[in-house]
């Protein structure tokens, strides 16, 4: 590593401070954006800093950023510059030389924030740059002139890669993720301007497409009915900058997204696409084809598919050599790299491709596979070497010319660095490690990378054990990895120790390498032996209450203790604790007597203080003599605690800060320790690290090593001789190297002295520690010892580690965490103690489980009273107490969630009631018939609210003064004189129109009969202007209103018709059922009902018989029921035990007299003899027999009498009922009709309403067409009037640049004549002899520049493109034309030396003329260019002149011509042919318009006659007036002669002032009198303003010296202010903000205060001025001669 050159500019340590430390090295690789510097040394930015590699040695140069973190970078290899910018408010872009790293210039531009690209021309000292959010500006410098030639801004574009042409500098390509973009450099002499020219991408296929222009369409199409066809914006309502880029989403093609891209010789550019596409694209005319693959020959495909396999070295450079040629027929290119042979190219696969290109088509061979995704390809200056750079940052190099496998140049880490230490001595080699786990080790001197091993698990924290070379490697998964690294260049894994699940934080180890402290979340802290031979135990571990923000450790040699501060974060009040305990080696030797079974360390082994501090701390460090130092977190302090009692506060027990020291630093921060506890380290967020002496605080040393854009530091650490720091930040991914530049001689012997002193402590324990570590094996997953328990009946274990309960093992012990395996252990060891229990348990619990099974099965034999509930047979009360909480809780969250999803129905109901059905003032109901499938409904109307009304009332009363208006004009006396011919074919008319409008033909619509009134209507004709028609809009839809009003009225009265009929059917159903019970029938009754359509109130109320699930009764309610039914019971048992009604009932069947309606009930009683045998009767019985046989005939009659009077009333009755039906569903069928009609009726009228509001959509669509036309038109005559200034402005300097051509022109002539003359006195042969050498000229001039035959610009890079570099390179040719050799024989020395002078100046003439013909020839181009772009705007402008008078002739006949919608009836329209005429030139009038012309007409031509008559009389007057206009014409001749005359008379004034004047001679002596004193007072007022400016010129004189003086003062005065004032802001920084805000305020005021007084004097100042000016100009006017 080589020393580090810095970056001048920005944040500025003081110098004492800043040159005490200095970088050693830097590794790192942060943003992957590699450069060559020149053939052998490629650079990249890292963090601060950028490194500069050779590829042959692979030595490291350092460059530092003194601003912070390097931004964008650049390289040059052949002027070998470098630019980077800083990533500061306000970047700045800086320019330096290699190898002197001398600063050239800096570049300060307009970016607010950051920029992202930048890129060198391949010759020229020209660089762009492109910067970020919120310019997005692309600017082009010169970077030798430290000028700004151009630049222009891409609002909202991120650019991912910029390159300039390297044949033509004049273009450049910029590459972002949608789009390419070539940008044009034109030059105008001294002027630049860029020009863009965007490409048009493929798509997806590989096609494309023609650019479509939406904003002007190629063709207008028409259409009578729906207009005219405009653009999507004009649709879309569009009218600004949105209306020319506005592209519908079905017009939007998913195109290639361009990832990398790279020029060719030929000026194309080679663009590769993330879909695998390869593109070329033409840089001068922007046209794009598609590069395809060229197909592989049959037996290619044979040998492939034969052989799928070959090894990969077999395979180099073979065409698809990897099996299927599928597999890479596409692949995703993210870098490409051109040469003189081909195309290189490389993506996400990490196979690095070659693309030879014939044409349109390519063949791609496999050149090198290096499985890493590679992000750049970058070719060496010399095309020699091709540098490879992965995402995971490793670099390999690879030469084209020599083929074989990419060479690895440089490995770096693939994430940003966790942590860094030194090994064991501490002056030979460090460790770090990173985020993802990759372990690297050093050579401390060079800072070269020896070894490398990867985790592959994420890394929380390191630390290397000073008592053996092992390193300990935390995770956030809470293992620790141990590694060996006896050997630096072989490193490897010998332990893994799993303590827990929680992630360690960090990890320390004490100064003699016997502790390891592991601090974890949530409080834990373990103690592990860090030494190898005991196989790093873990000791134990303690649990602290609060969250533990640092750890310190300090060892005490003479006791034989380690001390262990940790820092606490106390959540309960705004200060720190810390809590300090003891470990003693006696832990390592007899662990069992300080720890419990579980693991935990006991109080009393470690002997454990507390401290509270009154500030809060973010970390803090202790040294040996109870001295803490703490870095504050609410104000950039470091605070001096010492943890004596004479420090302490008596309520709480609070100990105070000795002393605060200011940090001057601003963030979060931390403090570290150097190992003679003299050093310490202070580092924070903004990246400076402090170094302060720990007994005066002053600081020693500070360095910027890392910014604030990257996160500030990280962590840092001291070697254990103190010479080096390792510092490494958070998130710019370097790792620095700092080492003392110089020392007080005192500080270096007392480091060297505690380094000695504990190397003699660590030198026997480090060679044995170092000889067990070696002979432990290779740590493998599998090597992991697994534990075995004899418990078989242990299934599954879950034990509490931090309160939760979590599973900590599995079935096997090498996933198990090492407190796990405690608890385990412990589990165990009870289950076996206390075994013989557990069997007895167990039995007795089996016993019990018995007893309670059996009274479960008695129980449910008893009856339901003498049951006993489930759970009184649960004998864990507390688990039955529990588990009714749980299901209580689940009991509540369900009721709550239901109550919840219930409010939300509820809520929805009372919206949809509220829209759907509160608002409509007519609800919608059905009328079905009875016995057809016939239905009709209503219309359901909402209440219009009091906008509608008001506007419907505004539009009837401006209707109303309309017609009032039309009927005034009718009656003009005029009008009735000039058209009294036209009023009777007017009446005709309207007669006719009367005939007509009882046939509705020309209203359109049917509605008027129907309850609509048209009369308010506009007619048809008339709506011409947007507010008819809206107006006519709000008629129509009052019409709609009225007539669905009306038919709801027919509705109400059918609804109400057959409400009337079911009440009529259910009165005759009930005697319906009457007479069928009297006939003993079952026949079913009709019963018509309302259905839920026909009321649709019934659906929202919810009937019990809806309800299918039981109902949910609460207690009261239950006991109300259970009441109610006690009482219906005693009811019916006293009504039971009624005598009365009991005898009534057996006597007389419940009634006191038999209806007749009851007949059909009676039954005549048999005798009682019925059931003896008829032989036995006697004669009475006999004759009772006979009466009894005639009685029950006799009612027999009766009764089917009775039934045939049922059954005809029975028939009437549903003879009625049917009757009355149907006549209703006749209604109803009519009523139904009546609706189709009034639909269609409406469906004329919101057809209407359809028309008009297309119409206005359309005139609103081409208002706002023509709104964008306009902007449009605006914004092309800004540019045209820009582009006519620059043409004019052109064209001027062009022709003074012309007329400086001709002079150098014909300067150049000159000399070539001045020649013979001057060498005259030569004699002829020599002169002939000069003249063919004077005439001889030297080679074109060329730089020297990538001669290898590689490079592809060879024969375009050697172009110069500034006129003094092309004068140098003359001059240079010049000198070997100049030689002696070249003279000829014969010639003198000083004629010769003449000669070569005068032939310089010719070839510099000639030189000058050339340039000066290139740059008019550049300008006549620039202007013919803008004299293009001037006639293309001109012709846009003349197109959308065009457009806009075709949008107003639209307008126009959308206004006139109407859509009018006419009722014809079927048949009434016949034509005789089958062709319909065509009649779109056709136009439809009212017949009155054309009487009203004809009576027009009639009256012209009667006026016509009139006038001809009087024509004819007028005629006779005109031969008079000819004569008398004859003599007037020679009248006036005369007097302009005579007018001639008296001009040609001379008179001068003084001569009519003779003439005029009485008193001639005493005017004039007056005059002179009067001119004489004037005289005088103005040669007394010119002596008094002499000697006044004299005077103030000797004032003005003493001034300047008084204040040069003054100013030399304050000069001297401002120096000493700069250094107090810069003081003073660090005290300031670190004093009390109230009290500085405070002074603030009141400078603040006190400045206002003078700025306003001094705008007051300037006011004054001017107020003056003008006054003076007022005074001098009446003075004047006062004292005219004066």
């Amino acid at each position: 590593m080589e020393p580090l050159a810095e970056a001048s500019g920005g944040r500025c340590c003081s110098s004492a401070e800043e040159s005490a430390l200095e970088v050693s090295w830097v590794q790192g690789f942060s943003n992957k954006n590699f450069g060559f510097i020149n053939n052998q040394t490629a650079c990249y930015p890292c963090g601060n800093y950028i490194l500069f590699l050779d590829i042959e040695t692979k030595k490291t140069t350092v460059l530092q950023c003194q601003t912070g973190q390097v931004g964008a970078f650049a390289a040059n290899g052949n002027a070998q510059v470098l630019a980077f910018s800083d990533r500061k408010l306000n970047p700045i872009i800086y320019i330096y030389a290699f190898p002197e790293l001398s600063k050239l210039t800096e570049l300060k531009g307009n970016a607010q924030l950051d920029y992202t690209l930048l890129a060198f021309s391949f010759t020229g000292p020209y660089l762009a740059s492109y910067s970020s959010i919120p310019e997005f500006i692309l600017s082009v410098w010169n970077w030798q002139e430290n000028t700004l030639l151009c630049s222009e801004s891409q609002p909202g574009v991120a650019v991912t890669s910029l390159s300039f042409n390297p044949t033509n500098w004049q273009q450049l390509c910029s590459v972002n993720e949608s789009s390419v973009i070539v940008w044009c450099i034109e030059r105008n002499n001294d002027e630049h301007h860029l020009k863009l020219n965007p490409v048009e991408l493929p798509d997806v296929e590989g096609s494309v497409s023609p650019h479509k222009d939406l904003f002007f369409p190629v063709s207008h199409s028409e259409d009578s009915y729906y207009g005219p066809d405009l653009p999507v914006s004009a649709i879309a309502g569009l009218v600004g900058d949105e209306a020319q880029t506005f592209m519908p989403r079905n017009y939007i093609k998913c195109s290639v997204h361009p990832t990398a891209h790279c020029w060719t010789a030929t000026s194309e550019i080679y663009v590769g696409c993330k879909e695998g596409n390869v593109l070329a694209i033409d840089a001068g005319t922007c046209s794009v084809s598609v590069l395809q693959q060229k197909p592989l020959p049959e037996y290619m495909y044979k040998i492939l598919d034969i052989v799928p396999c070959v090894c990969r070295e077999d395979r180099k450079r073979k065409i698809f050599p990897c099996g299927n040629p599928k597999d890479l027929q596409k692949p995703g290119l993210s870098s490409m790299a051109f040469c003189n042979k081909g195309l290189y190219a490389a993506g996400s696969e990490g196979i690095l491709l070659f693309y030879h290109i014939k044409g349109r088509q390519f063949e791609m061979n496999v050149c090198a596979d290096i499985s890493q995704p590679i992000s750049s390809l970058i070719f060496s200056p010399d095309y020699t070497v091709l540098l490879l750079v992965t995402d995971q940052g490793t670099v390999y190099t690879y030469k084209p010319a020599h083929g074989g496998e990419a060479v690895k140049l440089l490995e770096t880490c693939s994430s940003c660095f966790l942590a860094a230490d030194f090994l064991t001595p501490g002056n030979k080699y460090c460790v770090s490690v990173t985020i993802s786990g990759e372990v690297q080790v050093w050579f401390l001197e060079d800072g070269t990378c020896l070894s490398k091993l990867n985790l592959d698990i994420e890394a929380a924290a390191m630390v290397c054990c000073p008592s053996s070379n092992s390193v300990a490697v935390g995770t956030k998964k809470g293992q620790i990895y141990f590694l060996d690294v006896t050997q630096a260049e072989a490193p490897r894994v010998v332990h893994r120790m799993f303590l827990s699940t929680f992630s360690v934080l960090s990890l320390h180890c004490d100064q003699s390498g016997q502790f390891l402290i592991a601090r974890a979340t949530e409080g834990h802290i373990f103690i592990l032996d860090a030494r190898p031979s005991k196989l790093f135990q873990v000791l134990g571990y303690i649990v602290l209450a609060d969250e533990v923000l640092d750890l310190s450790v300090v060892s005490d040699f003479k006791n034989d203790l380690v001390e262990v501060m940790v820092l606490l974060n106390v959540a309960e009040v705004q200060k720190a604790r810390l809590e300090i305990f003891f470990l003693s080696s006696a832990l390592t030797t007899d662990n069992d007597k300080y720890v419990t079974e579980q693991g935990m360390l006991v109080a009393s082994a470690i002997k454990r203080e507390q401290y509270d501090l009154d500030y809060p701390l973010s970390s803090a460090v202790r040294l040996k003599d109870n001295i803490v130092y703490g870095y504050c977190t609410c104000a950039p302090f470091i605070c001096k605690y010492h943890l004596s009692k004479e420090n302490m506060l008596e309520e709480p027990s609070v100990y105070l800060s000795e002393k605060r020291t200011p940090s001057n630093q601003f963030g979060s921060g931390f403090l570290c320790l150097s190992p003679n506890s003299r050093w310490l380290a202070s580092a924070a967020k903004d990246g400076v690290l402090f170094i302060y002496h720990t007994s005066t605080m002053d600081i020693l040393a500070q360095k910027y090593c890392h910014s604030y854009q990257g996160g500030g530091i990280r962590s840092m650490v001291f070697s254990l001789d103190g010479n080096f720091i390792l510092v490494n930040g958070e998130s710019d991914g370097a790792l620095v190297c700092l080492k003392w530049k110089k020392m007080k001689k005192i500080e270096a012997e007392e480091a060297a002295f505690h380094w000695k002193s504990l190397l003699a402590i660590l030198n026997k324990s480090t060679l044995n520690e170092n000889v067990v570590l070696k002979s432990m094996a290779e740590f493998t997953p599998e090597s992991l010892p697994e534990e075995k328990f004899k418990e078989p009946s242990l299934q599954s274990t879950s034990v509490e580690e931090n309160g939760n309960i979590s599973s900590l093992y599995s079935a096997n012990t090498r996933d198990m965490t090492w407190i796990g395996q405690k608890i385990k252990k412990v589990i165990i060891e009870e289950t076996q103690r206390f075994g013989n229990q557990k069997k007895e348990l167990e039995m007795g619990i089996k016993k019990l489980r018995k007893t309670i099974q059996k009274m479960m099965h008695e129980n449910e034999q008893v009856p339901d009273i003498e049951k006993l509930q489930q759970q009184e047979f649960n004998l864990d009360m507390e688990e039955q107490k529990r588990l009714q909480a749980e299901a209580d809780q689940e009991v509540a969250r369900v009721r709550k969630e239901m109550e919840m999803e219930t409010l939300a129905n509820h809520y929805l109901q009372d919206v949809i009631k509220q829209e759907c059905w509160d608002a409509m003032c007519v609800k919608g109901r059905v009328v079905k018939c009875f016995h057809m499938a016939c239905e009709v409904k209503n219309y359901p109307l909402k209440k219009r609210s009091e906008e509608e009304l008001k506007s419907l009332e505004k539009v009837l009363q401006l209707k109303k003064i309309e017609t009032a208006d039309l009927k005034v004009q009718k009656k003009d006396p005029e009008m009735e004189s000039e058209t009294a011919l036209s009023n009777e074919e007017g009446e005709k008319a309207d007669k006719v129109m009367a005939d007509d409008g009882t046939s509705y033909c020309l209203t359109g619509s049917l509605s008027s009969q129907y309850g609509g009134d048209t009369s308010v209507l506009y007619h048809q004709w008339d709506l011409h202007t947007r507010e008819q028609k809206i107006n006519q809009i709000v008629l129509l839809k009052d019409i709609i209103y009225k007539v669905k009003n009306a038919f709801n009225k027919e509705f109400d009265i059918v609804a109400q018709q057959k409400k009337q009929e079911i009440a009529r059917v259910k009165e005759r159903n009930i005697r319906i059922r009457e007479i069928l019970a009297q006939l003993d029938l079952q026949l079913e009754v009709w019963e018509p009902a309302f259905t839920d359509d026909e009321i649709p109130e019934q659906a929202l109320t919810v009937q019990d018989s809806e309800i299918k699930a039981e109902k949910y009764l609460s207690q009261q309610e239950r006991e109300k029921a259970e009441m109610l039914a006690n009482l219906e019971m005693e009811r019916r048992r006293a009504d039971t035990d009624n005598e009365r009604l009991r005898a009534l009932n057996d006597m007389m069947g419940g009634v006191l007299e038999v209806k007749k309606e009851d007949i059909l009930k009676i039954d005549i009683p048999p005798p009682s003899f019925i059931s003896k045998p008829e032989r036995i009767w006697n004669d009475e019985e006999k004759e009772i027999f006979r009466e009894y046989e005639e009685k029950v005939k006799e009612l027999e009659e009766e009764k089917e009498k009775y039934r045939m009077v049922l059954k005809n009333k029975l028939k009437k009755l549903e003879a009625s009922i049917q009757e009355t039906t149907q006549n209703f569903d006749k209604a109803v069928c009519k009523l139904s009709e009546r609706k189709v009609k009034l639909e269609m009726v409406i469906y004329q009228e919101e057809l209407k309403i359809v028309n008009l509001i297309y119409a206005l959509l359309l005139d609103e669509e081409l208002d706002t067409r023509a709104a964008g036309l306009n902007n449009f038109l605006m914004k092309k005559e800004k540019e045209k009037v820009k582009t006519a200034k620059t043409v004019r402005t052109t064209e001027s300097k062009i022709e003074d640049y012309a007329d400086v051509y001709e002079i150098a022109l014909a300067e150049d002539t000159d000399l070539q004549c001045d020649f013979t003359r001057e060498f005259a006195d030569v004699p002829e042969d020599l002169l002939d002899e000069l003249i063919q050498l004077y005439k001889h000229r030297p080679r074109t001039p060329k730089r020297e520049l990538l001669l290898d035959t590689a490079n592809p610009y060879r024969d375009c890079s050697v172009s110069v493109e500034d006129y003094t570099e092309a004068l140098t390179l003359l001059r240079k040719a010049m000198n070997e034309l100049d030689s002696p050799e070249h003279m000829p024989d014969g010639l003198d020395q000083s004629v010769w030396e003449r000669f070569c002078l005068a032939r310089r100046n010719k070839i510099e003439s000639e030189e000058l003329v050339k340039w000066k013909m290139r740059t008019l020839s550049e300008m006549q181009a620039f202007l013919q260019s803008r004299m293009d772009d001037n006639d293309n705007i001109t012709l846009e402008i003349e197109g959308i002149f065009q457009e806009l008078t075709w949008l107003h002739k639209e307008k126009m006949k959308l206004h006139l011509n109407l859509t009018i919608q006419f009722l014809l009836k079927q048949g009434q329209v016949e034509i005789e042919s089958t062709e319909i005429p065509d009649y779109r030139d056709a136009v439809l009038i009212n017949k009155s318009v054309i009487e009203e012309l004809n009576c027009a007409i009639m009256a012209q031509g009667e006026k016509k006659v009139a006038s001809m008559v009087e024509c004819k009389d007028f005629s006779k007057g005109i031969f008079q007036l000819e004569w008398e206009h004859k003599k007037m014409r020679m009248q006036i001749e005369d007097l302009n002669q005579k007018a001639r005359d008296i001009l040609t008379l001379n008179i001068s004034k003084d001569r009519q002032l003779f003439l005029t004047e009485l008193n001639y001679n005493s005017r004039i002596a007056h005059r002179i009198s009067v001119m004489e004193q004037s005289l005088g007072i103005m040669d007394e007022l010119h002596k008094k303003n002499v000697k006044r400016r004299q005077k103030r010129v000797k004032e003005l004189e003493k001034r300047i010296s008084l204040k040069n003086q003054a100013n030399y003062e304050l000069s001297l005065e401002l120096k000493e202010m700069l250094a107090s004032v810069s003081e003073r802001r660090h005290i300031s920084e670190a004093a009390d903000t109230k009290y500085a805000s405070e002074i603030a305020k009141q400078r603040y005021q006190e400045i206002l205060k003078q700025k306003h007084l001094r705008g007051l004097v300037k006011e004054q100042e001017e107020q003056f001025e003008i006054l003076q000016a007022e005074v001098q100009r009446l003075r004047s006017r006062t004292f005219p001669i004066l």
